[in-house]
C-alpha cells in the first residue's frame, strides 16, 4: 500500500516526540509497559489522533488534537483547545514551520479545595507543523471561537521560505 496515499505530507516531520519513553521504570507493572508500548506504536502511526489530549502510561501531556485539510486555494488547520483563551495561545511561522504553543491553567480559589478526583489536563503544550512547499506563510489568517483555533495556510506558486513571524489571532 502506498502510504503517501493515507499521509500525503508528513506536517509533523520536525514536531518533537511525546515525553515516555520505554524504560522500564523501577516497580512498573509490565501490563502497564505494554499498554505504553502500544500507545506509542499507535501514535507512530495515527499521529495521535486516536487519543484525547490525555495520558501516555504515567505521563500527562497536553497535546491537542488536530485536523487538517486542504482545498486548491488553501490548507486549513483546526485545533481543540478547549478550556485556553485566545491570549494564551502563541502561533508563530519558523521559516518552514508552524508553531502552536500555549498553556492551560488550572483556576485556583483562594480557599483550599480538597479535590477527590482531577481528569482535566494542565500545563503547556507545543506543536510543530511542518509546512507544504507550495504554502504562502506569509498570508497565514487564524481565529479563534468556542475552544477551537481555526487557521488558513493559503497555497502559492514557488518555493521561498521567510524568516520567523508572529501571527495574530482574530476573536
Amino acid at each position: 500500500m502506498d502510504r503517501k496515499f493515507l499521509k500525503p505530507w508528513d506536517w509533523f516531520e520536525r514536531e518533537e516526540p511525546r515525553r515516555g519513553g520505554l524504560a522500564a521504570r523501577r516497580g512498573e507493572d509490565p501490563l502497564a509497559r505494554m499498554h505504553r508500548e502500544m500507545d506509542r506504536m499507535f501514535d507512530d502511526v495515527f499521529g495521535g489522533a486516536m487519543r484525547p489530549w490525555g495520558e501516555t502510561g504515567t505521563d500527562l501531556l497536553l497535546r491537542p488534537s488536530m485536523d487538517i485539510s486542504e482545498t486548491k486555494d488553501a490548507y486549513r488547520v483546526a485545533v481543540e483547545v478547549p478550556g485556553i483563551e485566545r491570549d494564551a495561545i502563541d502561533l508563530t511561522v519558523d521559516g518552514d514551520d508552524l508553531i502552536i504553543a500555549g498553556e492551560k491553567r488550572q483556576e485556583s480559589k483562594e480557599d483550599e479545595e480538597g479535590f477527590h478526583r482531577i481528569e482535566r489536563s494542565y500545563g503547556r503544550f507545543r506543536r510543530v507543523l511542518t509546512l507544504p512547499d507550495d504554502a504562502d506563510p506569509d498570508h497565514i489568517r487564524a481565529q479563534f471561537e468556542n475552544g477551537v483555533l481555526k487557521i488558513e495556510i493559503p497555497r502559492r506558486e514557488g518555493s521561498e521560505k521567510p524568516g520567523a513571524r508572529k501571527i495574530e489571532i482574530g476573536g
